[in-house]
């Protein structure tokens, strides 16, 4: 390949443009409609060292960082942090379903 030019099957992570803060809690509340939980909050936030948080009460909170990455990382990110309302740790079940919801072509 010639200097300068990219490779266009290269994959580029995080260049995606942004979606807004409300498109993005909308796709938090459909996950948690489909997967049968009913988070008390959604906030989304600068943080420093992890890509979301479930509280015990129910609050999730999403680093702002992830509004730029790709839409099949966000459904990861939520459905992980979604599951943890039904499963608080990451044993069997939590896996189980985790694979189940990640992986349905529905």
């Amino acid at each position: 390949m010639e200097e300068g030019r990219v490779n266009p099957n290269t994959r580029w992570v995080g260049l995606e443009e942004a979606v807004p803060v409300d498109v993005f809690k909308a796709e938090v509340l459909a996950w948690a409609r489909r997967i049968g939980v009913e988070p008390r909050e959604v906030h989304v936030r600068p943080m420093k060292k992890k890509w979301a948080s479930c509280s015990s009460k129910g609050r999730l909170t999403f680093n702002s960082d992830l509004l730029k990455e790709s839409a099949a990382f966000r459904r990861e990110v939520i459905v992980h942090e979604l599951l943890h309302l039904k499963v608080p740790n990451h044993g069997p079940l939590f896996r189980a379903l985790l694979r189940a919801y990640l992986h349905d072509p529905t």
